[in-house]
């Protein structure tokens, strides 16, 4: 019987993380990571900062000079890994077979799951 595995790859997830501490960054382009003027870089950035070309592991310095309102914030990694490990045990209440590769990336085997009879009508 064939398998269907899903990857998750929750995309620009330390910052989806600060929207919800802080809902004022929201739309705003912003960029968790070091600071720029000690070499650091972008960890993850908004999609407002996306638009205009910052990019994630790019130096903070080049992302300033690619968007000047940028707003810079601290990475809360400790945060970070208590949200993966609440979307991670809702992931297994799916299904027993998650596989983590990173803190925001798993894979699901959902074969097993049962799926609701379709409302799809021809």
């Amino acid at each position: 019987m064939p398998r269907t595995v899903l990857h998750l790859d929750l995309d620009a997830f330390f910052c989806s993380v600060e929207e919800t501490q802080n809902p004022a960054l929201r739309g705003k382009p912003f960029a968790v990571g070091g600071k720029p003027n000690e070499r650091g870089v972008v960890a993850s950035c908004s999609y407002a900062a996306r638009a205009v070309g910052v990019r994630s592991a790019m130096p903070m310095s080049r992302a300033l000079q690619l968007c000047r309102n940028l707003i810079i914030v601290p990475g809360r990694h400790h945060l970070y890994s208590e949200v993966s490990k609440q979307v991670m045990e809702r992931l297994h209440h799916l299904t027993g077979l998650v596989e983590q590769i990173s803190i925001d990336e798993a894979f699901l085997d959902i074969s097993d799951i049962e799926r609701p009879p379709s409302t799809h009508r021809a």
